[in-house]
């Protein structure tokens, strides 16, 4: 029986995803900040595991337990992150490395952690959540932005690294979520000392309220990942949402001027 290992598992896309995989007969190791307020645990083969992935020392324990308790990690789902919107005037240095800590090198240190048991085995994949968001700009997205265009980019350099060791390495792309990612994993930050932002900030709320107005559910990412777990062909990236396939086919097709154009015109209706 496989075995997959979920960062963010407490909610949305994550949780999602340790269902879809449980019900298919996986075992899965569902790790989260605080396991207590989750009910995944109450589902067969599931080990619900506390792992905070801005704590490397979380991340050792939850891998061994996993490994503990399954014998294996076959799939690894880096799913924990969070998007921080705002004028970067407004952040502080503290909460500009939150965030490049969580969506980045958190990811990097659950895959460090993950992979000498996945190199010693030949074999594996590795599923990182991106977003329309890795590949395409909103306004006021500096910070959540660079972050997933990163997790487009190490992704694609690890795929060559890790595929002539048996290793696969997946990047699923999800458009607008029915999720908390507005609520508690969403950082705005805006002082109202820099005015000269809030007309960009009015725009990207009217912005988001369109792009946000028919979001697919968790589960339909959830189906994608299970595609991209099981995918044994070379294929990289992974849409999820109907959105995610309109937005990033208009970006290959378009130049910068043309898009960018689309995004600004958009903000002003």
């Amino acid at each position: 029986m496989p075995t997959i290992l979920i960062t963010g598992a407490s909610s949305g896309i994550g949780k999602a995803t340790a269902q879809r995989f449980q019900a298919e007969g996986w075992n899965v190791i569902a790790t989260m900040r605080d396991p207590a307020a989750s009910d995944l645990g109450a589902l067969d083969n599931v080990l619900v595991t506390r792992l905070d992935v801005t704590d490397p020392a979380s991340i050792e324990v939850a891998v061994s337990q996993g490994l503990d308790r399954f014998g294996a990690i076959d799939v690894l789902l880096n799913n924990a992150g969070y998007g921080a919107y705002g004028a970067l005037e407004a952040f502080s240095t503290d909460r500009i490395r939150r965030q490049f800590d969580t969506n980045v090198i958190g990811l990097l240190e659950v895959t460090k952690s993950v992979l000498p048991h996945m190199r010693a085995r030949r074999s594996g994949s590795i599923v990182n959540i991106s977003s329309i968001g890795g590949q395409i700009t909103f306004p006021l997205g500096t910070l959540y932005h660079g972050t997933k265009f990163a997790v487009e980019g190490l992704s694609e350099a690890l795929h060559y690294e890790l595929e002539p060791l048996g290793i696969r390495v997946r990047i699923v792309e999800p458009g607008m979520i029915k999720t908390d990612f507005g609520g508690r994993s969403f950082d705005f930050a805006m002082d109202e000392a820099l005015s000269d932002y809030a007309s960009s900030a009015e725009a990207m709320g009217r912005l988001f309220g369109k792009l946000a107005s028919n979001p697919s559910a968790p589960e339909v990412v959830a189906d994608v990942i299970w595609t991209a777990a099981n995918d044994t062909t070379d294929r990289l990236r992974f849409r999820a949402g109907t959105d995610a396939e309109t937005l990033l086919d208009r970006r290959k097709q378009q130049d910068d001027a043309t898009f960018i154009g689309g995004i600004k015109a958009l903000m002003m209706e």
